[in-house]
């Protein structure tokens, strides 16, 4: 079975906050996420998926969602690289 780290974001009044987990089913994830039925940090906001990586096993995906978690930089830079992008696209 495959994990999948992946990284959200959403618009929140002035900034964007992101939100970091992992899964076996990205699209599920995603819709409890969404439907407030996720994490308690992610309830009442519109996320949406900017970066997921694959991986063969739980716990390979879980210290990489450690690791994730706990580099903000690389985070930001992740955000911003998204964020670049999509501002080019609307």
């Amino acid at each position: 079975m495959n994990y999948y780290v992946y990284l959200l974001l959403a618009k929140s009044k002035k900034t964007h906050i992101s939100y970091v987990g992992y899964t076996s089913n990205l699209i599920n994830r995603l819709k409890k996420h969404n439907s407030s039925n996720g994490a308690k940090f992610t309830k009442g906001r519109k996320w949406r998926i900017i970066y997921s990586k694959k991986y063969s096993s739980k716990s390979i995906a879980l210290k990489e969602e450690y690791k994730l978690k706990k580099n903000y930089k690389k985070r930001k830079i992740i955000k911003e690289k998204y964020l670049l992008k999509y501002e080019n696209t609307t």
